[in-house]
């Protein structure tokens, strides 16, 4: 490694623990992120099969891959829940081909994510612990709805990211337009630095753009292990000319350093090139795009080379961020090893062989079986009895896991996805990932008495292991109420129960998650007057509430001046308000984007007390509300759908009784592509009717998007729906 980059990759003192196999400077987390069918299982499986850490390649459509490994991805071909495992990898060195970490052993711990979007909060929260992501393409499809949900989610935690451009093979593949849709869809400064050599059934290999060489895998039953690096094919030549220049243009536009040299026209050297390509990169203004096939096992050697060479590791980011859990005062948890222990805890699961895990990312000190760890949201400290890493499909166990590393607590109590662990003395709160609210539910009952307890524990350890996953009793009927993020996701849930926790449960129809706001404002009062002898009970508030822009959520303030209401019984008035905004006017649904001013009231100095203003509270809610015009909202999903031309009538027409928009059309290839916004209450059953319409040859893929008025009209049979119930 050139003594520059280590200088810059490397603190100026020494990180590392001198117990650790691999240093911090050779170490990358990264992710595979993309929408369903992108093929980011099988390009895990493939870079686990090169670095040595699988003997034999897995397929998705045979069941057999190693992340894949519940009974329920390996039955439908999908990611369910983000599988994190460890490689070692080393750059081969090759002729007349420049190399950032050549010959030197790298660890790479990957997260492959699901693509579904139920499973939302599966890349969400894998993508808040990572350093980096490849972000995985379909050639033929080019960027789709999912991809700019998780492109979205990449931004807000300021991830780097590669681009690998996937399934070059197929017909139809367009490396180009999947760039240009880059470009136009996510706004992604993006520039190929590996272009296939040819496409479909002549797919070879792959363009280096930064060497200007040629790389030709060969097809034998090495399965791409064997590849040879050439001059450049003469036809190609002029194509790899082009791709240089704009390259090189693009990165001297950001980055001082190669700018300076073009504008004093030295030569750009590959070192200097690839130099700039890593500087911006981890700066989020650049994305090197490579093309291949990891079916076909072409070009995935090369993309984790540009994975070690261009992505960061974990000195390379800016240190953790969180607050001290009393003041709320910003304290950084630097990448060092020396330093105190500091880990966020990001996924719970119940492992089928070693019980309950905590997957969990150290960002600084180090933890060993036998130490106390301190979970500062409640308090309590816990001894780690047992550590584990998994490498690929085998769990090891570890003694010691450094800054830096990904690795698993088995046994440990009282925790949730979110959770800071950290030293007693280090006491911090790190910024938990966020997720979506559920927008479908449904009711669920055991099929059998003897079962209710046990669907009461299953219940509980999923929502555990899942934040968008909620179970809850319904007031009025007393049901037992699961909450998700779509049909699939809640019959996964269902599945789950009954293979792992061995209950069978009756489940009602899926229940839209409505939610009610207002559209002016207006002023609420609350009195509660309680005489019956002794002490009463006495509260009075005055409100006023008027609507919040939209996705600002709830906001209370206290407006209260000259003491009318004791500063004491404040916030058991703010507390009453939450309470009422659960279930609001017009069908008792959650109330979403509205501002709650607390003005004015009175007190009595004997029978005021915290629960009578509490309840005050809420009545003054109630009454403002119905003054506010309160209105019914729907949840709307953004859909698109890949259909054959001569389908494409027809498929309009269904969205449109279906309540859609349209919002734009657009071909590609033989496929016209179709986005519509559609309300999920006319969504169900919609795969069966797509199938049906086009003879089976229409696919689609939808997101929550936002919530909208319902049609005046309807509001009656959503209330009436709801009665029935």
């Amino acid at each position: 490694m050139p003594a520059t980059l280590e200088q810059k990759s490397a603190a100026p003192t020494n990180p590392n623990s001198p117990d650790r196999k691999f240093p911090l400077e050779r170490t990358r987390n990264i992710g595979i992120a993309a929408h369903i069918d992108a093929g980011k299982t099988t390009l895990t499986e493939r870079i686990l099969f090169y670095t040595g850490m699988i003997h034999k390649i897995g397929e998705v459509h045979e069941g057999t891959t190693v992340t894949d490994w519940m009974e329920q991805e390996r039955e439908r071909g999908i990611t369910i829940t983000s599988a994190a495992t460890t490689c070692a990898w080393m750059q081969k060195p090759e002729e007349g081909v420049y190399k950032m970490f050549e010959g030197i052993k790298m660890r790479v711990n990957i997260i492959d994510t699901p693509g579904h979007v139920d499973f939302t909060a599966e890349v969400e929260r894998s993508l808040r612990v990572l350093d980096g992501a490849i972000a995985v393409f379909d050639a033929v499809a080019g960027v789709q709805p999912q991809s700019e949900t998780v492109w979205r989610q990449a931004n807000k935690y300021l991830v780097p990211r590669i681009a690998f451009i996937n399934k070059m093979d197929r017909v139809g593949a367009d490396f180009d337009m999947s760039i240009d849709s880059m470009r136009k869809k996510l706004g992604a400064n993006a520039w190929p630095i590996l272009i296939p050599l040819g496409k479909e059934d002549y797919l070879k290999g792959q363009l280096d753009v930064v060497n200007r060489k040629a790389v030709f895998y060969l097809d034998d039953d090495s399965m791409g292990s064997v590849y040879e690096v050439r001059d450049i094919p003469e036809e190609n030549k002029a194509q790899v000319d082009k791709a240089y220049a704009d390259l090189v243009e693009a990165i001297s536009n950001i980055d001082d350093e190669v700018a300076e040299a073009v504008l004093e026209e030295k030569p750009i050297t590959p070192q200097m090139l690839k130099a700039g390509i890593r500087r911006q990169t981890i700066a989020n203004k650049f994305v090197p795009v490579v093309g291949g096939s990891a079916f076909k096992n072409k070009g995935v050697q090369y993309l984790v080379d540009a994975v070690v060479d261009y992505l960061p590791g974990p000195l390379d980011i800016p240190p953790a961020v969180g607050m001290e859990p009393d003041t709320h005062e910003k304290m950084e948890a630097p990448t060092d090893d020396k330093g105190k222990f500091c880990s966020l805890a990001f996924k719970l699961w119940s492992d089928p062989f070693v019980g309950k895990l905590v997957f969990f990312r150290v960002y600084s000190g180090k933890l060993s079986k036998g130490d106390n760890v301190y979970n500062p949201r409640t308090n309590k400290r816990e001894r780690i009895s047992r550590l584990i890493q998994i490498q690929a499909d085998k769990r090891e166990d570890i003694d010691t896991c450094f800054s830096g590393d990904i690795a698993a607590i088995v046994g440990i109590k009282n925790i949730t996805t979110g959770d800071t662990l950290c030293d007693e003395d280090f006491p911090i709160l790190l910024e938990p990932p966020s997720f979506p609210d559920p927008v479908i539910s449904m009711a669920i009952e055991p099929k059998t008495k003897q079962d209710q307890e046990k669907m009461g524990v299953a219940l509980q350890r999923l929502s555990e292991e899942d934040p968008t996953f909620k179970v809850f009793t319904h007031e009025d009927t007393g049901q037992t109420i699961i909450a998700g993020m779509g049909e699939l996701h809640l019959e996964i849930i269902r599945d789950r129960m009954l293979r792992e926790f061995k209950v069978d449960a009756n489940a009602g129809k899926p229940q839209i998650a409505y939610r009610e706001t207002i559209t002016a404002p207006a002023d609420g009062e609350g009195k509660l007057i309680k005489q019956s002898g002794g002490r009463g009970q006495y509260g009075h508030v005055i409100i006023k509430v008027q609507p919040n822009e939209r996705g600002k959520g709830i906001t209370v303030e206290n407006k209260v001046v000259g003491g009318n209401i004791p500063k004491e019984y404040i916030p058991a008035c703010k507390k009453g308000i939450e309470e009422a905004m659960r279930n609001g006017v017009v069908g008792g649904y959650e109330v979403i984007d509205a501002n709650v001013d607390i003005v004015d009231g009175s007190y009595h100095d004997v029978d005021s007390n915290e629960m009578a203003f509490k309840l005050a509270a809420i009545f003054a809610v109630k009454d403002a509300f119905k003054k506010a015009k309160p209105i019914l909202l729907e949840p709307i999903m953004k859909v698109e759908n890949a259909t054959p031309e001569e389908y494409q009538g027809d498929i309009m027409g269904d969205l449109q009784r279906r309540r859609g928009k349209i919002g734009s059309m657009e071909s590609k290839g033989n496929l016209m592509m179709i986005n519509a916004e559609v309300p999920l209450a006319e969504m169900f059953g919609y795969a069966t009717a797509i199938r049906s319409l086009s003879k089976g040859r229409s696919s689609y893929s939808m997101e929550p998007s936002h919530f909208e008025q319902v049609p005046a009209q309807l509001v009656a049979a959503v209330l009436d729906q709801k009665e029935t119930k």
